[in-house]
């Protein structure tokens, strides 16, 4: 008899099922820490439809944006890890933030379960058609010829758009001087209209003017030519060694069960490979690329470093 109870008893803990295989059994919350319509919200609604569909249960995207989607992204640092809530993290939250400012609350690579990565449009230098600049050694020597320093437009100050133009300088050895802007579009119509020298803008932003033909792009921040575009050069076959994204990325809080974290990031390596999902990331010319979770976790913290020695460099610091 007491065989008997033991194999049952032991046949119905086999027969219970696990958190992680039990999981989700309610909606899951991605907050995406900025406003909606912009490509962290973009992203977001993908990965949250392509989840949704794989785990037979609702994900959706609640937008919290302020703050540089710093606050949004604490507020899920704080969550239990319990998977059901997620964040769309990136470069703007879990790289620059960070390296300008120590008061975000948050360390950007332990703070985080980083589980996948999305991809993100990357940088494009254009320059007004007046200025007379068709390649990236023609604007340097222009710099130097004239020992000017370069003003520049970008989406504002700590943006992507910023750090790059930075970077490069750095490299290229000349002069720059920052013109922020509180968003890009306004920046593109002064470059347009000449008012500045150059600028360093994100693709999505600049696209429109590239199209039309009002401005001269010189080089793209990806490692290939961009396909549909295969007249612009990158900054590295021009012998800069510089290729970054304005990437995105699903993250949660610290301590997800890895079961949890591998089956979310095989789902959306296999969503962002469908060929549906592509040609709606390539009219943003939105670059990814797989990563295991441990690969991404990597990157993330290597991110961190490189934007962080770039604004010492610079001594940006924001409070």
């Amino acid at each position: 008899m007491r065989l008997v109870i033991t194999l049952v008893l032991a046949a119905s803990v086999l027969a219970l099922p696990s958190k992680a295989e039990e999981w989700p059994t309610r909606p899951v919350r991605v907050i995406a820490p900025f406003a909606a319509g912009g490509t962290a919200d973009t992203l977001g609604r993908i990965a949250a439809e392509q989840l949704s569909d794989a785990f037979r249960q609702q994900f959706f995207v609640e937008n919290r944006g302020g703050g540089g989607g710093v606050p949004g992204s604490l507020a899920v640092a704080r969550m239990d890890p319990d998977g059901y809530n997620f964040v769309v993290s990136g470069i703007a939250t879990h790289a620059i933030a960070p390296a300008v400012n120590s008061n975000t609350g948050y360390d950007p690579v332990n703070d985080f379960t980083h589980v996948a990565y999305f991809g993100g449009p990357p940088i494009v230098f254009i320059v007004p058609k007046s200025l007379g600049v068709n390649t990236l050694p023609e604007l340097v020597a222009y710099a130097k010829k004239n020992n000017e320093k370069l003003t520049y437009a970008s989406p504002g100050t700590g943006t992507s758009g910023h750090l790059v133009a930075e970077y490069f300088a750095g490299k290229a050895g000349i002069g720059v001087e920052h013109v922020p802007y509180r968003g890009a579009a306004p920046g593109v119509m002064d470059v347009m209209a000449g008012h500045l020298r150059f600028g360093s803008m994100t693709w999505t932003t600049a696209s429109g003017q590239i199209s039309a033909g009002t401005v001269v792009p010189l080089a793209v921040s990806s490692a290939q030519r961009l396909k549909d575009f295969p007249n612009i050069p990158t900054f590295r076959e021009q012998g800069y060694d510089l290729v970054s994204t304005t990437w995105f990325s699903l993250s949660a809080p610290p301590g997800l069960p890895k079961s949890i974290v591998t089956s979310v990031n095989r789902e959306l390596v296999k969503a962002f490979a469908k060929p549906e999902v592509m040609e709606r990331l390539r009219t943003e010319q939105i670059l990814t690329e797989p990563m295991t979770p441990e690969e991404f976790k990597k990157f993330v913290g290597e991110e961190y470093v490189r934007w962080k020695s770039v604004a010492q460099q610079i001594g940006l610091k924001q409070n």
